[in-house]
């Protein structure tokens, strides 16, 4: 674990977002392509559950592919983080460009990328 400050604010796009449970499957679609550079994403909707699917991107290191289908291999929230700049976060774990944070002030978890981050002991040099 590491203390990181936040240096650029970020807005989730992503309200409702997917949560899976390990065992899980879901339908793949298509690949994060983006300037940020995040590899290993992919856009995946749950199997139809009533009328309800929903969608998020997973790291595709979670998933065990199966053609266009793929099974969860551990449990999983799309989650992302709201953070403004001075944030002081809690990082667990990194995958793809972007870190598992707790906040600080309210214990919040989610996601933010990793470019939005600063290692504290860095930042306050």
């Amino acid at each position: 674990m590491n203390d990181y400050i936040v240096i650029k604010k970020r807005r989730s796009n992503y309200p409702n977002p997917l949560t899976l449970i390990k065992g899980q499957s879901v339908i793949m679609g298509e690949k994060y392509e983006g300037p940020e550079n995040w590899e290993n994403w992919i856009f995946c909707t749950t199997q139809s559950e009533g009328n309800q699917k929903i969608s998020g991107w997973v790291p595709m290191q979670l998933l065990d592919t199966k053609g266009t289908e793929a099974i969860v291999l551990e449990d999983y929230t799309a989650r992302e983080l709201n953070v403004d700049e001075g944030d002081q976060l809690v990082g667990h774990r990194e995958l793809n460009g972007w870190r598992w944070c707790t906040h600080r002030m309210n214990s919040e978890e989610g996601w933010v990328p990793a470019g939005n981050l600063q290692l504290a002991d860095d930042y306050f040099l």
